[in-house]
């Protein structure tokens, strides 16, 4: 049997999820899943992996609106696509044309996706670009490294001497990781 399933999202603990609720259940919602104090960028809500673990293929998910369930338009279009093949339709609320209970809603959401991808991949590219320049021009990214040649120098006769990367990285004032970066790259020449 397919159901209607409502997701709902609150982005701190203080906020009140009731409004939303309520909007989901008069949309004919039985199971309502809430997320407290959860960020939309972030894949492993509780409730909404609860939730995508409940939905089975014809349900429908209905929420108040795309920024509920995803911080991004990438993160959108992974979403949709998985409930696309899992054979479960979205409807928003507050977007009409986000519902792909509907052949237009569908063909809305293709053409946004779309849209969004193109976005995306002109972004990568425009990037990928700029750092080959850089590249070219002898510059690489990235914070410049807190281990000058006498703190490696230093590191190195510390470590022949057996001390561990966190007693060298006390010593020099440094994070760990920074001294075994950078004994990694010394012992590689």
């Amino acid at each position: 049997m397919t159901s209607i399933v409502g997701y709902a999202r609150v982005s701190t603990r203080d906020q009140n999820p009731a409004a939303q609720e309520a909007e989901l259940r008069a949309a004919g919602a039985h199971r309502v899943f809430i997320d407290h104090g959860e960020s939309s960028r972030v894949v492993d809500r509780p409730q909404w992996l609860a939730c995508m673990d409940y939905l089975r293929g014809g349900d429908t998910l209905v929420i108040r609106g795309l920024d509920r369930i995803a911080g991004s338009e990438v993160m959108a279009i992974e979403i949709v696509a998985e409930l696309g093949r899992r054979g479960i339709d979205l409807r928003s609320l507050t977007e009409p044309a986000f519902d792909t209970t509907t052949p237009m809603g569908r063909a809305l959401f293709s053409i946004n996706a779309v849209s969004a991808q193109l976005r995306v991949d002109t972004i990568r590219e425009t990037t990928r670009r700029g750092l080959d320049y850089a590249r070219s021009q002898g510059r690489i990214g990235g914070r410049p490294t807190v281990m000058t040649p006498d703190r490696v120098e230093a590191a190195e006769r510390m470590r022949a001497e057996n001390h561990s990367y966190a007693h060298i990285a006390r010593v020099l004032g440094v994070g760990a990781s920074s001294v075994r970066r950078a004994l990694g790259a010394a012992s590689s020449r």
